[in-house]
């Protein structure tokens, strides 16, 4: 099958004939129908994250069940399925109290006494986040995949398999923002987006969208920004602390900064919760005064929107269906394989929400 590999940092991605292996018990081996580009993969194709090489990138993905292996009951051949990089094991204390996203159990991979999931010319490659979605198939636990109906476009499920659980599940899972809450979102990328899509969803009476690219700020008023602020020409702390009387119940920041993860935490009021989803690089220390804490202001990290995404993404799909979900206006283009080096530029420069691989074409 063919492949995008990365082996090595900040180098444009190989497209490479890579092998796949048999499904073995509780693997299910999938074709590909589309995969999205997600900042993320920047992360780790820059080096801001570390990770083994080589590897095939890639984790915000659908396709078609090709086959199963042994013990796999959840999928047949045939079935849809989206994707999701927080495998969950099911019975670690994490899995067993409701907090199935923050799973590690390394059962979810190949040991290093079994051959591996994917290999090239050189010998092994890396599996990434127990996905790799940049491949004409997937091999993968069963634990990795939700089961959807068939009637969504793969192209707008696969994006459900990150950046909308992400973005909706921090709004509804990890801060659990209630109908009539005021809502900020700093940045207005996939995840962003989302995050603006969830609290119109979840009621929040006003949601306010940062950014500092004017298009993705019409953008946000399509997934239910009902304000907007430009960050390249006002302060955006102080814009929003006027618009809202003193601060927003709850703020999100979707970009990955220290800066801007900083502001999250202050433009809300005292009582209200900052939750960080952008992937902060290593070794970048966030900074907060300290008698901010004495107002009842909370800082707080997302892993994946706290997901249940056996239970989340078929009802995200159910959204999409019934208009709730605005996943259409997402996708800035459909693009092939080859071209997922000029998706990660565009990425770098922030100019566009997801550019999403689409295999058959």
């Amino acid at each position: 099958m063919k492949a995008a590999v990365l082996r090595e940092i900040n180098e444009p991605l190989s497209i490479e004939d890579v092998q796949t292996a048999n499904p073995g018990p509780r693997e299910v081996l999938i074709r590909t129908a589309a995969a999205g580009v997600c900042h993320s993969d920047l992360h780790f194709q820059n080096g801001s994250y570390p990770y083994p090489r080589p590897a095939v990138l890639g984790h915000e993905s659908a396709g078609v069940v090709e086959a199963v292996g042994a013990d796999v009951t959840y999928v047949q051949p045939g079935d849809h399925v989206i994707t999701c990089l927080s495998a969950f094991c099911g019975h670690c204390e994490f899995c067993l109290t409701g907090h199935m996203s923050l799973c590690q159990e390394p059962e979810l991979s190949r040991g290093a006494h079994e051959p591996p999931r994917l290999s090239g010319e050189g010998g092994p490659i890396s599996q990434f986040l127990n996905l790799s979605s940049f491949a004409e198939q997937m091999l993968v636990h069963e634990h990795a995949i939700a089961k959807i109906r068939k009637d969504i476009p793969l192209d707008r499920a696969a994006l459900i398999g990150c950046g909308v659980t992400t973005g909706v599940g921090a709004v509804i899972h990890t801060a659990g923002v209630e109908p009539g809450a005021t809502v900020a979102v700093i940045g207005c990328g996939g995840v962003g987006l989302s995050c603006i899509n969830g609290a119109d969803i979840a009621g929040a009476s006003r949601v306010i969208a940062i950014d500092r690219v004017a298009g993705k700020l019409e953008l946000a008023r399509k997934f239910g920004a009902t304000d907007v602020v430009n960050a390249a020409e006002v302060d955006p702390i102080e814009a929003v602390r006027e618009m809202t009387g003193g601060g927003v119940h709850y703020s999100f920041e979707a970009i990955g900064l220290k800066v801007t993860a900083e502001q999250a935490f202050k433009m809300v009021r005292p009582g209200g919760a900052a939750t960080v989803i952008g992937m902060i690089p290593v070794g970048t220390m966030v900074e907060i005064h300290g008698p901010e804490f004495l107002r009842e202001k909370k800082l707080q990290g997302s892993s994946m929107g706290s997901n249940r995404f056996r239970v989340d993404m078929p009802r995200f799909v159910d959204f999409y269906l019934a208009g709730k979900l605005h996943l259409d206006d997402m996708i800035a283009s459909r693009i092939k394989l080859e071209d997922v080096n000029d998706a990660l530029a565009q990425l770098e420069t922030g100019e566009v929400a997801r550019n999403v691989i689409v295999f058959d074409q």
